[in-house]
């Protein structure tokens, strides 16, 4: 295949450059994508800037793709060439493990390949991701596209901030009845409100800031507690059965767990690179409660996730960026200023290098 354009960092304190690389040829499984857009995720400053540890540089991060089908291998029989299909964030896993039998490849026991930042599970390569204008991709990671042309670009990050929500909100069962909090009104936050919202929870929004108060009833907040404020706090004190907490920022996680009923759970999605202050214990003993986390999801939940979002006409709020303009980005992210995604038109790969 010709070389892959793309744009790279070669040390957690570089800016991003530009970098060509080749792709492999497709194998009889593997499916070949002209990449359109690319989500910017929080895991990609992280990764880029090694704040988590072990990025393999050249690093090109991207993991939130929607492109378009240019060829297939032989043995391919789920997508043909012009087919709109995502790419998230596992192009490889065992398949054979217990969890990739059970469709959570996220969990697999040997370690699945992450869309950048490898290692591959023939070569132990490297793996670049959708910064970049092409990929190839075995055909059971890659993901049918139901929406609309013209949501697209913000359809991308549904492929991490999407299944990354959705997946906890389904595992606990989340529904008609149930009374849901998200913490956080950012990147995941937002989707796990549209989410919530949508499966038909009552859905209350917690912000640190009362300025997002209208904001998160326009996403499908029933209610919005301003965090720092006890009096609304403690007027939910025992009142969840679930709680998503989205915020990547290490916090008071008994400030929240005190709101859940007994049985209750919070689920962690954020990772922030320091630790969190450690709960207190009898915080879970009194009422049985319980601090779980959520990673990603597998396949099949994040294909169920965008039919999901296509019959109920759910995106991400995006803001469409150049190539160019990335570093900037992660500046403005961890600001906090977007609503509430970044969006790479991947066309000005070309233009930016």
């Amino acid at each position: 295949m010709p070389a892959a354009n793309a744009y790279a960092v070669h040390a957690p304190t570089d800016r991003f450059q530009p970098f060509s690389f080749d792709r492999r040829e497709p194998n009889p499984n593997d499916v070949a994508i002209a990449i359109r857009y690319c989500g910017v995720c929080h895991s990609d400053l992280h990764t880029a800037r090694s704040e988590w540890g072990g990025t393999r540089y050249p690093c090109v991060p991207g993991h939130e793709i929607v492109g378009e089908v240019t060829a297939v291998g032989d043995a391919v029989t789920r997508f043909q060439p012009g087919d709109i299909v995502g790419v998230g964030c596992m192009v490889d896993s065992c398949l054979s493990c217990a969890s990739c039998r059970e469709g959570l490849e996220q969990y697999c026991e040997v370690g699945f390949t992450g869309t950048y930042n490898g290692p591959t599970q023939d070569s132990g390569d490297n793996s670049y991701g959708g910064y970049s204008d092409r990929i190839v991709v075995r055909e059971e990671f890659v993901l049918h596209i139901r929406h609309r042309e013209e949501q697209l670009a913000a359809v991308a990050p549904l492929l991490c901030a999407g299944i990354t929500t959705w997946s906890p909100l389904r595992h606990w069962k989340i529904g008609p009845g149930k009374k849901v909090g998200v913490v956080g009104i950012g990147g995941l936050g937002h989707m796990g409100l549209k989410l919530a919202h949508a499966l038909g929870a009552h859905v209350v929004a917690f912000t640190t800031s009362p300025d997002k108060k209208q904001d998160a009833l326009a996403l499908g907040a029933d209610e919005v507690v301003v965090s720092r404020n006890p009096d609304e706090m403690n007027a939910h004190a025992g009142s969840f059965d679930f709680i998503l907490n989205t915020v990547a920022a290490p916090h008071d996680l008994d400030a929240f767990l005190t709101l859940l009923k007994r049985d209750g759970t919070m689920a962690m999605v954020g990772a922030p690179a320091e630790p969190h202050p450690s709960p207190a214990i009898f915080n879970f003993v009194l009422k049985r409660r319980s601090l779980a986390g959520s990673l990603i999801g597998g396949i099949k939940e994040t294909q169920e996730m965008l039919d999901f979002c296509a019959e109920h006409d759910i995106v991400s709020d995006i803001e469409m960026i150049a190539m160019q303009d990335i570093d900037e980005a992660y500046d403005r992210m961890l600001r906090g200023d977007v609503k509430y995604r970044f969006v790479i038109d991947t066309a000005t790969i070309g233009e930016a290098s």
